[in-house]
């Protein structure tokens, strides 16, 4: 019965993901051919709308955009990351031809360039003009996949933000290279750098090497991650790998934490208030995307609001709860609680009142308010 209800839920997930999803043939004239992409687009994407997604290019799209648009679609569904758009690029029959390297430098020579220009001077182009992307742009990549997008982290202006690099098998000097990069950097990027326990022997020492040099590198700019996995192998890593990666690269983005609250909110110098505007502030820079505030964070910042007796955090929380959510009854929930904490009852008790009518949120329905209104009639009325 329980395999059964597993299998079930993994077809519904697995529909979703490929009802989503858009099959194209986007000819190249640096390659001379069609290409064939899988173009993921966030729920309920409009191009006509004003908001902007964070893009994600996978290479070895045959097998590595399934598992990446499946961890995507999970986590946006808990507000874990923001949606995004993924395009991943098949190479099942061309993979050898793409990655080319000089022999001498190590580089990508003929082939290997022809397609890296692909990437930088068509396809991120052509996606750029026809989708709503930010600015804000990550690569994935596996084993030879996973080498080569380390050289578009080495152009002067390093044409990604954040770079998956999925047990590599890292060319010759390329750590050193990648080392000296990473150390000058004058920008942010996300580098994250995985293997395991029972991945391919040679590639698995050169990924130590490569890590024993970066994990040293004292850059504010470079925000490294590196994992190990125990009792996995050169492909099984990869499912492990993905979330741990899209965690790393967006945890600016994530929801307030109990960690966050005791040790950055309750400890910030200024208003809860501030320390929220802040926090979306950041957001939006990293990201290039506006986030809407979530129902988590307005809790937050209101206990915040109480444990330091901000009354004016707690009112422009209240303010910016009833715009944000109109037809809410967090509006009026924060609200009440303004007025409670500034001895005004009756007005509190006419806020959680005319709540009653509205809409629940995650945590606020009937019975919390209903609970409020008691409370206040029997204390002070």
């Amino acid at each position: 019965m329980k395999l059964k209800t597993v299998l079930a839920c993994l077809m519904f997930f697995t529909g979703i993901i490929y009802s989503q999803v858009e099959y194209k043939k986007f000819y190249s004239s640096k390659l001379g051919e069609d290409r064939e992409l899988k173009i993921r687009l966030p729920d309920g994407y409009d191009n006509l709308d004003k908001i902007n997604y964070p893009l994600i290019i996978v290479f070895d799209g045959d097998y590595l955009f399934q598992p990446v648009a499946g961890n995507i679609d999970y986590q946006t569904y808990w507000n874990e990351m923001p949606e995004c758009i993924v395009v991943g690029v098949n190479q099942s029959k061309t993979r050898l031809i793409d990655f080319e390297l000089s022999y001498e430098t190590h580089m990508p020579s003929q082939n290997g360039a022809t397609f890296f220009e692909f990437v930088s001077m068509e396809l991120l182009p052509y996606i750029q003009e026809n989708y709503r992307v930010s600015n804000f742009r990550t690569i994935v990549g596996h084993d030879l996949g996973a080498n080569f997008i380390n050289y578009y982290l080495f152009k002067e202006a390093p044409l990604f933000d954040s770079y998956v690099v999925l047990s590599p098998d890292y060319a010759n000097k390329i750590p050193e290279r990648l080392s000296s990069r990473l150390t000058s950097l004058e920008k942010d990027i996300y580098y994250y750098l995985a293997t395991s326990d029972g991945d391919i022997g040679y590639l698995r020492s050169t990924i130590l090497n490569t890590d024993s040099k970066l994990k040293s590198i004292d850059n504010p700019h470079l925000f490294y991650k590196f994992n190990d996995f125990a009792d996995s192998n050169h492909y099984t890593l990869v499912g492990q790998a993905i979330p741990e990666a899209l965690n790393e690269i967006f945890k600016l983005y994530k929801p307030i934490s109990k960690k966050e609250y005791k040790e950055d909110l309750l400890e910030f110098d200024g208003s809860p208030f501030e320390y929220l505007e802040k926090k979306y502030d950041v957001i939006f820079k990293s990201y290039g995307i506006e986030k809407r505030v979530v129902e988590n964070d307005l809790r937050a910042i209101a206990s915040a609001c109480q444990k330091k007796e901000d009354k004016d955090s707690l009112l422009k929380l209240a303010k910016l709860a009833k715009k944000t959510y109109p037809e809410s009854m967090i509006g009026a929930y924060y609200f009440g609680m303004y007025y409670e904490n500034v001895g005004n009852y009756k007005r509190a008790l006419q806020s959680y009142q005319s709540g009653v009518a509205l809409t629940p949120s995650q945590f606020i329905d009937k019975d919390v308010l209903y609970d409020k209104i008691e409370i206040i009639k029997a204390e002070y009325f």
